[in-house]
């Protein structure tokens, strides 16, 4: 198989992997724009196996977006012989960089940081009250870390594949 065809391939699932991904931050902002900690009444009960399913399918097709985006975009890189020249911030390839470890940092936000407190918040894993309204303020925070990051990530691998003009 051409690796040119699996590049227009991995660009497509880049591009629809970053709409699921930074959209679910976006709606989350909007649906939540402030953070409003469980009350003393709340309870795992309460939550249902409905919802309990639905969060499931939620986070595992947010969680896994990012990873495909990750992942793509280190082939087309790669297939490009730009991979280690971006990340390491060499000559022009440097504001793409930018872009790219930006989104690193989100990627490892999302997984070491937001899921493992995520889990507890929804009570995949069992946790105290307590635990749990600590665990949702760190995953509010984690949330809104990545969707502020997305902007200049954005920004940066758009000018660094696009407008090398601006910045070379």
């Amino acid at each position: 198989m051409d690796l040119n065809i699996v590049d227009v391939v991995a660009r497509w699932f880049h591009f629809l992997g970053v709409v699921v991904w930074m959209g679910h931050n976006y709606a989350n902002v909007i649906q939540n724009p402030l953070f409003k900690p469980a009350g003393p009444d709340a309870s795992s009960e309460e939550l249902g196996q409905r919802f309990e399913a639905a969060m499931k399918r939620e986070h595992a097709i947010f969680r896994h977006a990012s990873l495909v985006v990750l992942v793509t975009g280190a082939f087309m890189l790669w297939h490009r012989d730009m991979l280690w020249d971006v990340v390491a911030l060499q000559s022009g390839n440097a504001v793409l960089g930018v872009g790219v470890w930006l989104g690193l940092i989100m990627v490892a936000n999302l997984w070491f940081v937001l899921w493992p407190h995520q889990k507890k918040v929804l009570g995949f894993i069992p946790a105290t009250l307590d635990e749990r309204v600590r665990c949702s303020r760190i995953t509010f925070l984690s949330s809104r870390t990545n969707t502020i990051l997305s902007f200049p990530a954005l920004f940066f691998m758009a000018a660094g594949a696009h407008s090398s003009f601006l910045f070379g």
